[in-house]
């Protein structure tokens, strides 16, 4: 950076101009120094007063600003001594609003706001800015301003500075230097403004003084800054490439969800228009993956997942997730894959995360070293902390190590990561829905076997998904579902042909007749819209007749058993958010009677999928809950009183054929009660000693 100048006519226009718009400013900020150290200042009100000043201080921002402080400075405050203060603008116009990834050489040197997400960040140094170098020969105190990462000595004993003259070596006298704040972050594009297979480019932005230690990993930001080319270095050589990175000049941490969409009076007017609509929740549903045939009852999940339901913050510091969290599960080859990929595009923000490749940090955040952290450790967020209230989309959710899975039951119900390492204690925000894919083990799924018994995965992280579909192979629709492949295919190809070839005997209307059944209703773009414009605007409060429908079904199912616990209170929370979601679906702050029908009709699917005793044939959340139903758990407990009994007349542990003997006389036939050995034996609740002979381990 060049060295600058104070230029009296400057300073002079800067005065005028703080005298008139930020008197009051610098007098409360003045009460508060040095804890507060900067005026924060208006682009527009720096526009309306001088343009040429505004324009000066958008192409030369460095000379501008450090003038802007020297005037300050000048400013009576009735404090003694002058103010150390940074001068920081604000709102700048919307043409200096620049998306990382259109950065270019032409904007280096000026000033301008980036938006993004922070994905790490470093620990906060002081850096020195005024280094007290001693003279080795007379001891004299020689001060040098430090500018860039490299620490300048005096190349003589300055005479001005009380010193001797002449070339000497200097020690670095800490005592006397001045020392400034530095923390250094990554901001990554948001992940709303890419499209298709775009990656998400990357800035470093350097922050100095009191705006350090304001934002952390998952923070959505608008950085107003200085652009300037940082030279790469290979060891001690110099190279001629830069890289871009941001001196930040203020931050601006954006609050309401969403407002990256741009939503003008003209889609609004549209999308209000859209949920007047008595169909809205068909055409919305049918907008979703058209492409992918059926499941029409997967897709109406999906749909409410977009929209999600009320975050609850309670005083005594008690949260309830509004986000609602989806498992698809079942045979290869369903598409599962296909509706994540196209939920991905779909939701205004999301991030796409395959579990085969996924690790703890990449999913929720990590304490690394590397290059940006200059030998530190730093903090970075991993996937569900960047897709902080949006979607994150995992497939081959069922390929991921127990370990991997197990960070995830923190965010995905308290929705918060929790991280201590290397001296880092911190928590991040993961307010995020997830949708998961998984496969079963053994390649097909079985319904007859406990869920949690097909998948590598534990039942207390099952528990946290408020639905949970299974995608089976049905022969039955093969005719449908062939003819929907085929049309598909078929109008693809002449819609190829059309396009490609000079003299093609196939027009536009047979492609559209034969693509007509996968057109979507509301294109994506729309949709992405309306979704963005909900979760911003639409709070809905349930009225007091669907609260006392939910209430009255949850009640009567549990008490259709004295034995099985068809619910718990975690599908009481599903319940509502799911009403929640409907209800903003139609962009209705009053959620009715209606949409309690409609989270009690997906909540009896999902129980019939997957949280049905097949002895019973009743309803039982611990299926999901524990991994074992009502009935299976009484039995476990049967055999482990018998084998109990039975090592108390021998020590040489119960006999097989014992055991099964007494558990018959209690009704339990001999096929179950192995099968209730062998999961004791697996779960180390007893021991085999030998020749099928058992204890109990305690």
């Amino acid at each position: 950076m060049v060295r600058l100048l104070k230029d009296e006519t400057l300073v002079a226009t800067w005065t005028n101009f703080l005298e008139e718009y930020c008197k009051s400013d610098i007098e409360t900020m003045a009460l508060s120094y040095p804890e507060t150290k900067s005026i924060y200042v208006d682009y527009e009100d720096i526009d309306k007063y001088d343009t040429k000043l505004s324009e000066g201080l958008i192409n030369q921002p460095y000379k501008f600003i450090f003038n802007a402080e020297q005037a300050v400075e000048e400013i009576d405050t009735a404090m003694e001594g002058k103010l150390q203060i940074h001068f920081r603008v604000e709102n700048l116009p919307d043409i200096q609003h620049i998306l990382i990834r259109n950065l270019r050489s032409e904007h280096a040197g000026k000033l301008i706001a980036i938006e993004g997400v922070v994905k790490k960040d470093t620990k906060i140094s002081p850096t020195l800015k005024v280094g007290a170098f001693q003279c080795q020969k007379c001891g004299a105190i020689i001060k040098i301003e430090q500018e860039g990462e490299i620490q300048q000595d005096p190349p003589e004993c300055y005479e001005n500075q009380g010193g001797c003259g002449r070339g000497s070596t200097f020690k670095l006298a800490t005592d006397y230097s001045t020392f400034i704040n530095r923390q250094k972050i990554q901001v990554q594009e948001s992940l709303e403004t890419l499209r298709g297979s775009e990656q998400p480019q990357k800035i470093t932005v350097y922050m100095v003084d009191d705006i350090v230690g304001k934002i952390f990993p998952g923070d959505r930001v608008r950085i107003n800054g200085i652009l300037h080319n940082l030279q790469r270095r290979k060891g001690t050589t110099m190279l001629t490439t830069f890289d871009f990175t941001i001196d930040a000049l203020s931050i601006e941490i954006k609050e309401s969800a969403y407002e990256e969409i741009d939503i003008t009076e003209e889609d609004e007017k549209e999308i209000q228009k859209a949920s007047k609509d008595p169909d809205i929740y068909n055409k919305m549903q049918q907008s979703i993956a058209p492409i992918i045939y059926g499941m029409e009852i997967e897709k109406e999940a999906l749909l409410l997942q977009l929209f999600g339901g009320i975050s609850n913050d309670f005083e005594d510091g008690t949260k309830i997730r509004g986000d609602i969290h989806i498992l698809l599960v079942g045979d290869p080859g369903t598409a599962k894959s296909q509706l994540l990929k196209y939920m991905h595009g779909l939701a205004p923000r999301s991030i796409l995360a395959s579990g085969s490749a996924s690790t703890k940090a990449g999913l929720t955040a990590a304490v690394t070293k590397d290059d940006f952290s200059e030998g530190q450790w730093v903090l970075e967020a991993g996937a569900l902390v960047l897709a902080n209230d949006g979607l994150a989309c995992i497939d081959e959710f069922d390929k991921m190590s127990d370990e991997d899975r197990g960070s995830m039951h923190q965010a995905m119900e308290q929705q918060e990561i929790s991280i201590a390492k290397a001296g880092i204690n911190t928590t991040l925000k993961s307010k995020t829905s997830i949708l998961a894919a998984a496969n079963p083990k053994h390649g097909r799924f079985d319904e007859f076997i406990p869920l949690h018994e097909q998948f590598n995965m534990l039942p207390t992280l099952l528990s946290r998904f408020d639905l949970i579909f299974t995608t089976m192979d049905n022969q039955t629709k093969d005719a449908e579902l062939s003819s929907h492949i085929m049309r598909t295919h078929k109008g693809s190809e002449i819609a190829k042909n059309i396009s490609e070839c000079e003299k093609s005997e196939y027009t536009k209307k047979q492609r559209d007749a034969l693509m007509e059944h996968i057109k979507p209703i509301f294109t994506p773009e729309f949709l992405r819209k309306y979704v963005a414009y909900a979760k911003r605007k639409i709070f809905p409060v349930m009225t007091d007749e669907a609260y006392e429908l939910i209430q009255k079904y949850y009640i009567d199912f549990r008490s259709t058993s004295e034995e099985s616990i068809p619910f718990t209170p975690r599908q009481l929370d599903g319940f509502v958010r799911i009403a929640e979601a409907s209800a903003r679906v139609r962009l209705s702050n009053t959620a009715t009677i209606e949409d309690a029908k409609r989270a009690i009709s997906l909540v009896d699917q999902y129980l019939k999928r997957v949280g049905v005793d097949r002895e019973t044939g009743r309803f039982d959340i611990d299926l999901i809950e524990t991994g074992r139903s009502h009935s299976q758990q009484k039995r476990m407990k049967t055999i482990t009183d018998i084998i109990a009994t039975l090592c108390e007349s021998s020590e040489g542990g119960a006999g097989i054929e014992d055991i099964i003997h007494e558990a018959e006389i209690k009704g339990s036939d001999s096929e179950k009660t192995r099968e209730a050995i062998k999961h004791l034996r697996d779960n180390r609740e007893i021991f085999e000693l030998t020749n099928e002979r058992y204890k109990i381990n305690v």
